[in-house]
């Protein structure tokens, strides 16, 4: 794991080597145990290493043996022991033994194909010298993050965008579609970023330079089959519960392969436990887990942890979040993640990988996206729900399995029945939209865009991002079943824009860690793409087949038990109820009207009535809690990005 950097001259001139140093200077956290830098004609490549496979011949940029290819590469390929002898039957010799150099000789044999042989979580760039040419890939779900922009007569590209930041020529402004497209999904749509100019490599896709022409193509995407597509041969619910064990295994093997201790974070729900599970039956690894638990018991998990802790065996340790904690770290969470969000639920995983690192691991496994591919968010049975609602919507009966859906919402509970007809989209016209299944959350998400500043608003009045996701849904969307549509826009979007990158590699690369996920193998995401609807959701229980395969593996508890989303304080964490307490100065500071109306974003008027509601306990609900994190991580990111950004070169780099 790494963070990687470069810069590709498009016309004549040297790659400007101090520039470049700053480049990886500013991403250091992600590879604090060695940085290397190539500068050679028009290529500039760099890399901090975070030292897991090959800890003492895996240094980087790498060249092959005559020197006419060379990669900076961030990730790991969890298959490449088998690519080495492969590669090895057809005569390359190898002078190390890292994935690293597996790339670039598995490139020197098939070229950008390559990388549909990968397995594994990667962004990396190699320079053909022989064909002048780039060539820049990111891995299929997104685990990995990759930037590029256009500056000076160059392609600028690297791990995060502080470090395209830190090159002398590239500007820095919010991108307002950016920002549009963040206040309704969640997180902005590839190549879209929430900076101006800036882009971000999709998910599945390459980038190639050569004769100074940019090509982006995508080598891969989530695909379903027909809804009325039926199985070749006929399979059981066993056949596939048999097939599914198999391939997890021998996913979570492979993302056991480190020359470093593994550990496990452990939620206390299906995923997590069952991976640690996994770990535990089918290897000899001792295992550490990692928790995160609250003092506010409304988010508290750790008796299921401690349940799982109990009925496995591991070594566990916790960090216990309070309101205090989250408000503390929020600013270099958000320095770190590099966009607002709209939770505070990265902050205490932040906390999390702080842990990790102080107890000297640099490797966690996870469970993040079973329930992307297998069903278990509340909004595919939100969805189900609604379908059903929808065929009578007049009915006094149906509407009662919402109120159920949400216990931990009793604000929403208590409506009536004509205000969830008018949220929850329940008309059968809705039924014809092609995001049917996600628009009471995006439309709830656009909401908070009512706070934006008339200025803000007067530039984005024409402005459709909807529109813009519609243009980027594959060609065969509209045959797959409803279920997979939902499964489809959880997937491609939210999941590599928000879960992985805000929850996930951001937070723990702040402190050195890499997150493996064994659900996101690409074999199990395709499998999992092949089973029916019904399997993922029986009835209104999520995840049916997943917890077949937990059947023998999980004590009945943590099988049996509702999904309960990962969440964390939010208003509280910054406006304390104790009207004694006063809120942290940054917060004060970028929250205070004037500091409001000189940066342009929210209108200063209804942020302080927003503040005012929240700070007299009135009653606080979803959209209050978002709208005051929204525009606090905004603010931060104007503020540490836009007002005070310095690209400092750090101590040791030259």
């Amino acid at each position: 794991m790494c963070g990687i950097a470069g810069i590709l001259r498009l016309a004549d001139g040297p790659v400007p080597a101090d520039v470049l140093a700053r480049m990886i200077g500013m991403i250091r956290h992600r590879g604090p145990d060695d940085h290397g830098i190539h500068a050679e004609g028009p290529i500039g490549l760099a890399n901090a290493r975070l030292s897991i496979i090959d800890l003492a011949g895996g240094h980087q940029p790498m060249a092959n043996e005559d020197r006419t290819l060379w990669i900076t590469f961030n990730g790991e390929i969890f298959n490449y022991r088998e690519l080495r002898d492969d590669l090895v039957r057809k005569g390359h010799r190898f002078s190390t033994s890292s994935d690293t150099e597996v790339i670039l000789q598995l490139y020197a044999d098939k070229g950008e194909e390559c990388v549909g042989d990968l397995n594994g979580q990667w962004a990396f760039a190699i320079w053909d010298s022989r064909r002048r040419r780039l060539f820049l890939s990111r891995d299929r779900l997104g685990v990995r993050p990759l930037y590029y922009t256009l500056a000076d007569h160059s392609l600028v590209f690297a791990s995060e965008i502080k470090s395209i930041f830190a090159h002398p020529s590239v500007p820095r402004n919010l991108d307002l579609a950016g920002l549009d497209q963040l206040f309704t999904f969640w997180c902005t749509l590839p190549p879209t970023t929430i900076f101006d100019g800036v882009f971000e490599l999709p998910p599945g896709h390459s980038l190639t330079v050569a004769d100074n022409q940019v090509r982006v193509r995508p080598y891969w995407r989530p695909s379903y089959p027909s809804r009325d597509a039926r199985p070749a041969e006929p399979k059981t619910t066993r056949d596939y519960a048999d097939r599914l064990l198999e391939l997890l295994v021998d996913a979570t093997r492979l993302r056991l392969r480190s020359d470093v201790p593994v550990g496990a974070y452990l939620s206390g729900g299906l995923d997590s436990s069952l991976v640690t599970a996994l770990i535990q039956r089918f290897s000899r690894t001792p295992l550490k887990t990692f928790s995160v638990t609250f003092d506010d018991p409304e988010f508290d998990e750790r008796a299921y942890q401690r349940q799982v802790v109990d009925h496995l065996g591991t070594t566990h340790h916790e960090v216990q979040c309070s309101y205090e904690d989250i408000s503390r770290v929020f600013p270099d969470v958000i320095w770190h993640t590099e966009k607002p969000v709209l939770r505070t639920a990265p902050a205490p995983l932040f906390l999390l990988s702080r842990l990790v690192h102080a107890e000297g691991y640099k490797v966690v496994l996870t469970g993040e996206g079973a329930d992307e591919i297998f069903g278990g968010y509340d909004i595919f049975k939100e969805a189900k729900i609604r379908r059903f609602w929808a065929a009578s919507p007049q009915s006094r009966i149906r509407p009662l399995l919402l109120r159920r859906l949400y216990p931990y919402l009793p604000s929403l509970r208590a409506q009536s029945d004509a205000y969830l007809r008018a949220f929850f989209h329940v008309q059968p016209s809705d039924q014809a939209s092609p995001f049917f299944s996600h628009l009471p959350r995006w439309g709830m998400t656009a909401m908070l865009k009512r706070f934006f500043s008339d200025s803000v608003k007067t530039e984005l009045k024409r402005y459709d991002a909807y529109a813009v996701l519609a243009e980027s849904l594959p060609p065969d969307y509209a045959s797959w079943d409803p279920f997979c549509q939902a499964q489809y826009l959880e997937t491609a979007y939210l999941l590599p824009g928000y879960i992985l990158s805000s929850q996930g590699d951001r937070v723990a690369m702040a402190h050195s860690v890499e997150g493996r996920f064994p659900f996101l193998d690409h074999r199990v995401v395709d499998f999992a793409a092949s089973v029916p609807p019904h399997l993922k959701m029986r009835a209104l229980t999520e995840k049916y087949l997943l917890k077949r395969v937990a059947a023998d593996l999980l004590p009945p508890a943590i099988r049996r038990r509702p999904k309960q989303p990962y969440r964390a304080p939010e208003a509280k964490s910054f406006l304390p109820s104790d009207r004694s307490a006063s809120p942290a100065d940054y917060v004060q500071d970028l929250l205070a009207f004037d500091r409001i109306e000189e940066d342009g974003i929210f209108d200063p008027a209804a942020t302080s009535l927003l503040l005012e509601k929240l700070r007299s306990g009135r009653t606080i609900g979803i959209k209050d809690n978002m709208a005051l994190v929204g525009i606090l991580s905004t603010q931060l990111l104007i503020h540490q990005f836009i007002h005070r950004f310095s690209a400092r070169l750090p101590h040791g780099l030259s």
